[in-house]
């Protein structure tokens, strides 16, 4: 090859290579505040639940868990919701109206998922017997899929909430300018 920076493997399709793109370091200010709002994410984001009168109704353990499982996510590097947030998810769904088969199967096995990380064996006993052992290729992509909506979801409501935040503190800390000034 005459150019080193260039990969080209030849599949017979007519395209043309594509130089290696550099990577660029983070600087340690944007690695920190990248840690910061990744823990930030895990323990404070909102928890993203299907609109529904019956969203309250999601049981108190699932809901506390949810924080636990976020870290379990981040361990394994996943860039997705966990099992946990895609049960509290999908079960507002399935109080109101019957739910295609596919995503029945898939909450079953995500709820076995759940079960196994924050449950007894007797539980999961109960649960490997109503829940599917595999999911297809094609259910997996579904259900990859509404991980990765969620996860993304849930990161917009947390940035969102930072900058209203710091927009508000900043007018506080003008008013609060403005009173000293009228103090005197």
């Amino acid at each position: 090859m005459k150019n080193p920076d260039i990969v080209q493997l030849d599949f017979g399709f007519n395209i043309k290579p594509v130089a290696n793109q550099k990577i660029k370091p983070k600087t340690p200010k944007k690695a920190k505040e990248d840690f910061v709002f990744e823990f930030m994410d895990y323990l404070t984001s909102p928890i993203v639940v299907f609109p529904s009168a019956w969203m309250h109704d999601i049981p108190k353990e699932v809901l506390q868990n949810i924080t636990m499982s976020r870290m379990l996510c981040q361990l394994s590097g996943e860039k997705m919701a966990s099992y946990a947030e895609v049960v509290a998810y999908i079960m507002p769904r399935t109080f109101e109206s019957p739910m295609p088969s596919e995503w029945v199967r898939i909450y079953a096995w995500s709820c076995l998922q759940y079960v196994k990380q924050f449950r007894n064996a007797e539980t999961v006993e109960f649960a490997k017997q109503n829940a599917p052992e595999e999911l297809t290729d094609y259910e997996m992509g579904l259900l990859n899929g509404l991980r990765k909506w969620i996860y993304e979801k849930r990161r917009k409501a947390l940035k969102e909430r930072l900058k209203r935040d710091k927009s508000s503190n900043a007018e506080k800390v003008d008013t609060l300018k403005q009173e000293s000034l009228f103090d005197k």
